[in-house]
């Protein structure tokens, strides 16, 4: 294979919603360049992009999958995302290390909830976008509609490229607006017939033609001086125009493809290779240190690891990008990640599960290496005495959680083993171990997301586990002032244990007055304070605990052991076992004993008295509440609307965002537990959803009596 230079190599991810097609027009494009002779199918489950089991099983894509493309006499790296939301992580990475997006919108559905979430991705990321609307074979397909949606929501950059001369399936010919040319194909697709335009289209095409000419013209002061000189520009000066034009964002052009027939497929690759933007023309990613760092093969060897894969008898598969400098096989390199050198003993191209063992790289190029010792996906590796570090994948939230246990308790190391290396292939799998549910918890971005999950740990592991809803982290807090003494008194020979502690607790808020005079029914209390703890909590809120003693009722030594007494309450609450927060207690009397106090006496003292108080002080439970926005096609506003007020939900807002419906809304976790698999069920997949925490807020009455039955039942059960 031929060594590609920095200025022949360009980076593509290959993106679009599920059923868009981008699959089979990675099939397609590999077989125009001759790296495949035959063209499988999903169907068949003979793809070059996905083979693993589980794919074949479920039969959509899970995992992104890198390819290459020899064509034209440049490099074209493409990784092929999976479509469907559960799996949009792929998405994130793939773009991370890519120079354009191309997008591929179902010419029958025309713009989706997924294609509009992927487009406000690369929006972020400031990636060239380029349009492959797929499927105009297709029985609904109509072009100048989807064009239309396409304007309305990504604006009138949306610049058609081709269009077709009709739309279903008799579709076989098209008018490429950029060459002048009309392509026509065969029933078997393939190499396409190039003739002149027909005379009753001149008038569209010229239409077409001279807006593109003033798209190019626009991205460049002499292109477009040139172009008012003139009125036209030559092939070669709109092409550096549309260049020029990608990167900044202020063009999108359009292509027409039937992939399934091969048709188009070859001429949008020509329009990848002379037109899209090479590694080295777009603007140089930053390290952790805010350093831009050129493409440079002569600069500091630096190579970044955006995907780990686990693959059948093969084993462990790093795929990373040479950021900078030129890596040879057998360099040694240092993990400035995890510390630690690392041999890459062997380097190769990748297609799929075909690896292609080479010499060298150039900066900008992608690769993978196997079995290496330690690296992990988000790791950087450098030659010596070179410092750079990359971190710019950033990953949505997780959207979906279950506590996971395998079958065999004896097995929990093992489990634990396993999904900690299935986060490495998917970061977006996240795992917890929460102390405070004592649940292991895994997150991901959908149902269809842990049931992938659960089907290779199950089959490919052999490790049987169970799913079941996570526990809600509630919390606990008190809503008015209460008092109470606890005396702990214990003796059995010898040495005994006393300690007797007076308490009053009430609600904190910030900024409330220092505490001064109390009244619980005839009886007063007036406190003098000698010392404030302020103690911040993990879980949110806070405990505030004034030593209010006076004439040495209880010697201040004993005052850290009533402190721990009291946070072994709030750590596990009176009323359902849940974390309490926002409390501040005032200790104002109490009784020691010259031989039998101790710390121990103290604490337990101080534990009881507090459960007491709390009881006492009209306590409450809170919940977590979430922010939900969830985009949703017109037709289904009503449904979702239904389902979301049925799950406690309070609607926020309602807008419409480019012919997509956005709703907001206020959400309790305990409701959103199988929101993504309602949803999906409700709006037939055409749908999505972000969610983020926003505050806890107290439960409905009715729902605490619930909540404390099931904690008492529990307790008793115990």
């Amino acid at each position: 294979m031929k060594l590609y230079q920095t200025n022949e190599i360009k980076n593509i991810a290959l993106l679009g919603s599920k059923g868009s097609g981008k699959t089979t027009l990675a099939e397609s494009m590999l077989y125009e360049c001759g790296v495949i002779k035959r063209r499988g199918n999903v169907e068949n489950g003979n793809t070059v992009s996905d083979y693993f089991p589980v794919e074949k099983e479920y039969g959509y894509s899970v995992f992104s999958t890198v390819f290459y493309a020899e064509f034209g006499g440049k490099k074209l790296n493409v990784i092929d995302c999976p479509g469907a939301e559960d799996f949009v992580g792929n998405a994130y990475t793939a773009l991370g290390v890519s120079d354009t997006g191309v997008i591929t919108v179902n010419a029958e559905y025309g713009v989706e909830v997924g294609t509009q979430n992927i487009f406000r991705t690369t929006a972020k990321l400031k990636k060239p976008v380029i349009f492959a609307l797929n499927q105009v074979d297709g029985e609904k397909a109509d072009f100048d509609n989807v064009i239309h949606q396409m304007t309305e929501t990504f604006g009138p950059k949306v610049t058609v490229i081709q269009y077709p001369l009709s739309c279903g399936p008799g579709f076989n010919a098209m008018i490429d607006v950029l060459l002048m040319k009309k392509y026509e194909w065969g029933p078997d697709g393939g190499v396409p017939t190039i003739s002149e335009i027909p005379a009753d289209q001149m008038d569209r095409a010229n239409e077409l033609h001279n807006a593109l000419v003033e798209a190019a013209a626009e991205n460049d002061e002499t292109l477009m001086d040139k172009y008012f000189e003139q009125g036209h520009l030559t092939e070669d000066e709109m092409r550096e125009g549309i260049r020029k034009g990608l990167i900044d964002r202020s063009i999108f052009p359009v292509f027409v493809v039937s992939a399934k027939k091969d048709m188009g497929v070859r001429r949008m690759m020509e329009f990848l290779g002379n037109v899209c933007p090479f590694v080295s023309d777009m603007p140089a990613p930053v390290n952790t240190a805010g350093q831009e760092v050129r493409p440079d093969s002569n600069g500091p060897l630096s190579i970044y690891f955006f995907k780990t894969s686990v693959e059948p008898h093969i084993g462990e598969v790093a795929f990373f990008k040479v950021m900078s400098g030129k890596l040879k096989a057998g360099d040694d390199l240092e993990n400035v990640s995890r510390g630690g050198k690392e041999r890459l003993s062997q380097i190769y191209t990748v297609c799929g599960q075909i690896r292609t063992a080479v010499d060298e790289l150039e900066a900008g190029d992608i690769g993978a290496a196997v079995k290496l010792k330690d690296v992990r996906t988000g790791n950087t590796l450098n030659e010596k005495g070179c410092e750079y570090q990359f971190d710019f994948i950033q990953y949505p939230a997780p959207k979906y959680i279950r506590a996971v246990r395998p079958v065999t308790e004896s097995d929990s190391e093992k489990l634990m083993t396993i999904l900690t290396r299935m986060h490495e292939e998917d970061p977006t799998w996240i795992i917890e171990q929460s102390k405070e549910l004592r649940q292991t918890l895994v997150k991901g971005q959908g149902e269809f997301h842990l049931r992938t999950l659960k089907w290779r740990i199950e089959n490919n592991e052999k490790l049987p586990i169970e799913f079941s809803e996570q526990k809600i982290p509630y919390r606990e807090t008190i809503t008015k002032a209460a008092r109470a003494d606890y005396r702990h008194k214990k003796q059995s020979g010898g040495s005994g244990q006393f300690g007797e502690v007076h308490l009053i607790i009430e609600p904190y808020t910030e900024g409330m007055p220092e505490p001064d005079t109390y009244k619980f029914g005839n009886q007063e209390f007036k406190l003098n304070v000698r010392d404030k703890q302020e103690l911040p909590l993990e879980w949110g809120g806070k405990l505030i605990v004034y030593n209010c003693i006076v004439g040495g009722a209880i010697d201040a030594r004993f005052i850290p052991a009533i402190v721990k007494g009291l946070m072994d309450r709030m750590e596990q609450g009176p009323l359902t076992g849940s974390y309490a927060r926002d409390v501040r207690v005032m200790i104002y009397d109490g009784k020691m004993h010259p031989v039998d106090s101790n710390e121990i006496s103290f604490r337990l003292a101080g534990r009881h008295a507090f459960s007491e108080a709390f009881r006492n002080a009209n306590p409450k439970i809170l919940e977590p509440i979430y922010d939900v926005e969830v985009l949703v096609p017109g037709d289904y506003m009503g449904d979702v609307m239904s389902d979301l007020q049925s799950r406690r939900a309070i609607i926020m807002g309602m807008e419409s965002e480019n012919g997509i419906e956005k709703l907001s809304a206020k959400v309790p976790l305990k409701e959103m537990a199988s929101y993504s698999t309602s949803l999906s069920s409700i709006t037939g997949g055409r749908s999505s959803f972000s969610m983020s925490f926003s505050s806890y807020e107290l439960v409905p009455g009715d729902v605490q009596e619930k909540l404390l039955k099931e904690y008492e039942q529990t307790e008793q059960d115990d």
